[in-house]
């Protein structure tokens, strides 16, 4: 700055006397010198506030939780993520109320629509219907998975004559809810073992609570049950009953299920939406990093605690958090693959919605 001043101070020495010139000179200098400080100190006051901003900007993306209580269902014996998470002290000051439990997935999100809970759970491929039939409905966070480590699977007695798939035709088998996850998983095994379309109708779906399948294969009422999880690892331990099929021998590791929050609810309540999947996430992601026998410690604390009418012992069976992305970000094909295949069934029309329009990871704080 002081180079760019100097010609105009030479061209003053030649046309005032030296006293002037001097003068004018220190006047110059004083100039340059105040004009230097003052752009230094704009430009050490900028970079020294974008950090607030871009703090206070993360900070302020999202309003504060609007509504401060969440009505759900839960299930018997299981601990859920949201649930986790509020006993992390993740959800405040949102709390949650429960106001029973389920046995449905596809009966859980339809209660949401209808508001009478704010928010439910079910498989990706409910989902996608329900919206199908316009719901106004977003899955926002997944929470089911399977993996090497815990999968569902499909159980006979050990006693049993079903050796195969092709056994099962003419048989009861149990699930959780007729059309949903069970049915869609036993439905790829026998498809991909070669029984015919004509042959799958005569399978026979009984649905029943999870928690009483295995009394009624052991009653033979039914021929086999499909279980999930920590109930699946429950009957075999027990000894009496054999694998027929998991879901991650069949597919391999993959989501299955997302929790869902209406149009209307995500519109109404923004703050509440966010720390809804942010808590979640958490909690998941804590599952996902947590030593097995300190996550049990606190899932047993849980269960005790709320005091249910209801089994606590399953949940020792409890392996993995099973959830495919970190914190339950949902992937793609989570929900393009069930698309796929309800079209190529025949119970979606091609083009009659998009896997992508179904569900959002903008709330999910892992996801990129």
């Amino acid at each position: 700055m002081l180079n760019r001043v100097s010609p105009l101070m030479n061209i003053i020495d030649l046309s005032r006397g030296r006293k002037d010139a001097l003068l004018l000179r220190l006047a110059l200098l004083r100039l340059a010198q105040s004009l230097a400080a003052f752009v230094l100190l704009l430009a050490t006051a900028f970079v020294a506030s974008e950090p607030v901003r871009a703090e206070e900007s993360s900070k302020s993306q999202w309003p504060a939780p609007e509504k401060l209580e969440l009505r759900y269902q839960g299930w018997s014996g299981r601990v859920l993520y949201p649930e986790l998470a509020e006993d992390l002290g993740y959800l405040a000051p949102v709390k949650l109320k429960w106001i029973g439990n389920t046995i449905s997935g596809p009966q859980d999100i339809q209660a949401a629509v209808t508001g009478d809970i704010d928010f439910g759970g079910a498989f990706n491929g409910s989902i996608l219907k329900l919206a199908a039939a316009h719901a106004p409905i977003k899955a926002v966070i997944a929470y089911i998975g399977t993996d090497a480590q815990t999968s569902g699977g499909l159980l006979t007695l050990n006693s049993s004559p079903i050796q195969n798939a092709t056994d099962l035709v003419g048989r009861k088998i149990g699930v959780n809810t007729p059309g949903a996850y069970q049915e869609y998983l036993i439905t790829v095994y026998l498809q991909k073992s070669g029984v015919s379309a004509e042959d799958i109708k005569k399978v026979i779906f009984v649905p029943a609570p999870p928690v009483n399948l295995a009394q009624l294969l052991r009653a033979k009422q039914l021929d086999a049950i499909f279980l999930e999880d920590i109930l699946k690892e429950k009957v075999l331990a027990e000894g009496d009953a054999r694998l027929l099929v998991t879901d991650y021998g069949l597919l391999g590791s993959f989501g299955y299920a997302a929790y869902i929050l209406t149009d209307r609810f995500i519109a109404q309540y923004p703050g509440t939406s966010r720390k809804f999947v942010e808590a979640t996430a958490r909690a998941i992601a804590w599952a996902q990093s947590t030593p097995r026998d300190h996550l049990l410690a606190r899932l047993e604390k849980i269960l005790q605690e709320r005091n249910r009418n209801e089994d606590r012992t399953a949940v020792r069976y409890w392996k993995s958090a099973s959830v495919g992305g970190k914190g339950g970000v949902i992937r793609p094909e989570e929900f393009e693959s069930y698309q796929a295949w309800f079209e190529a069934n025949g119970q979606l029309k091609p083009g009659q919605i998009r896997a992508a329009d179904v569900y959002t990871n903008r709330f999910n704080p892992f996801a990129d």
